[in-house]
């Protein structure tokens, strides 16, 4: 039997399975049909949130470990990818500060710090990292980078002289920010930001307005966290010796809890996150004469068309002039929206009659079912 040339290239099933066992599953469901001949490409991919670690990872990145501060002052064991040859470096915000790692009634962006992104930062340096791809997303923190800013060498003080760490709360009583003692390696290293979002750091569309409910902030906290980003913003931005608003203002400033404009100020570069994965993963060079994408994530919905891997992935697959389709464990998204991102079809878990209870529990087995009825539907087409 001849097979067509299908590149699987999906994201994870957040909390259940990763991109790696996704393809999995789709690849073990289409072989149930198509013969264990079929042996389609395999390139997991993420948007430059939380997954793009794995995506790095199954590129042929090495994983690094390292201990970290966590998003409330508790050590935790964290990953970043590390590429010998290339001396490049892929780190997830979330992975020392993220959502993920906090219960719903642990939530405190008051008190929350990215000083754990910062030692992160540091093991890289010390694995002689010279260029860092920085994923924002999915943080538990509203402190404007203030915490790694404070892990890489910087001194922020209130009046009293007394060292600020950790907390954007904390920084409502900000008084100066001494960057002269930043680690000497970060002039030398390339700094790419994976950022899928235009918010500036402060305001109605800022960080703390739009982020911190989220991540259990109060309507008065929201506010004071506003003032204490502004604060902190006009200060470090006047010891860098530049006008107000040059990186707070800037699109994408108020990713991960405004981490994205500690990254600008360090001389970081925006890039779109699934641009960024794309070039990581290979996912171009793999792409190059397909004829079937399969592509996924989760929840398809209109989040999805903003930017996200699988809609990235059915625009660079039409491109290529090959059919798309897409596996998801939900779907939000009506026909003509798939059809206008891209997707020839789309195959959802929940459509197959179970609860979504059951779908997040044991997911594999039912993509696997998708991922033969999507082989099925292939060969019945005509040619």
């Amino acid at each position: 039997m001849s097979f067509p040339k299908v590149l699987i290239a999906v994201d994870k099933f957040k909390g259940s399975l990763s991109g790696v066992e996704l393809s999995e599953a789709i690849a073990t469901g289409m072989r149930r049909q198509l013969g264990e001949g079929f042996q389609p490409r395999i390139c997991p991919i993420a948007d430059g949130g939380d997954g793009t670690v794995d995506a790095a990872l199954a590129a042929g990145f090495d994983e690094i470990t390292a201990e970290v501060t966590g998003p409330l002052g508790e050590p935790v064991q964290a990953r970043f990818a590390y590429e010998t040859s290339t001396r490049a470096a892929v780190i997830e915000v979330a992975e020392a500060c993220g959502l993920w790692r906090l219960e719903s009634d642990q939530l405190d962006t008051w008190n929350a710090t990215t000083f754990g992104v910062g030692e992160l930062i540091l093991a890289a340096l010390d694995s002689g990292a010279r260029s860092i791809a920085l994923g924002l997303g999915g943080s538990a923190t509203t402190d404007a980078g203030a915490g790694m800013l404070s892990a890489l060498g910087a001194v922020i003080e209130d009046d009293a002289g007394a060292r600020l760490i950790h907390g954007g709360g904390a920084l409502l009583g900000a008084a100066s920010v001494d960057v002269s003692g930043l680690d000497s390696r970060l002039a030398d290293i390339e700094l790419t930001i994976a950022c899928d979002v235009t918010n500036p750091l402060c305001g109605d569309r800022g960080a703390a307005a739009v982020y911190g409910p989220q991540k259990g902030a109060s309507p008065e906290q929201v506010a004071e966290l506003d003032q204490a980003l502004k604060q902190f913003s006009n200060l470090l931005e006047l010891s860098l010796n530049v006008s107000r608003g040059t990186f707070a203002n800037q699109q994408g400033a108020g990713a991960a809890g405004g981490l994205g404009f500690a990254a600008l100020a360090l001389g970081g570069k925006m890039r779109p996150g699934i641009d960024l994965c794309f070039e990581l993963t290979g996912f171009n060079q793999a792409l190059k004469g397909t004829e079937v994408v399969i592509t996924g994530e989760g929840k398809l919905d209109e989040q999805t068309l903003s930017g996200k891997g699988p809609a990235g992935v059915a625009a660079a697959g039409q491109k290529e002039g090959a059919v798309v389709y897409a596996i998801c464990g939900s779907r939000e998204l009506t026909a003509e929206q798939a059809q206008e991102a891209g997707f020839s079809r789309t195959y959802a878990v929940l459509d197959l009659g179970i609860s979504l209870e059951e779908s997040l529990a044991n997911p594999r087995p039912y993509v696997e079912k998708l991922g033969q009825q999507l082989a099925q539907d292939l060969t019945a087409q005509p040619g």
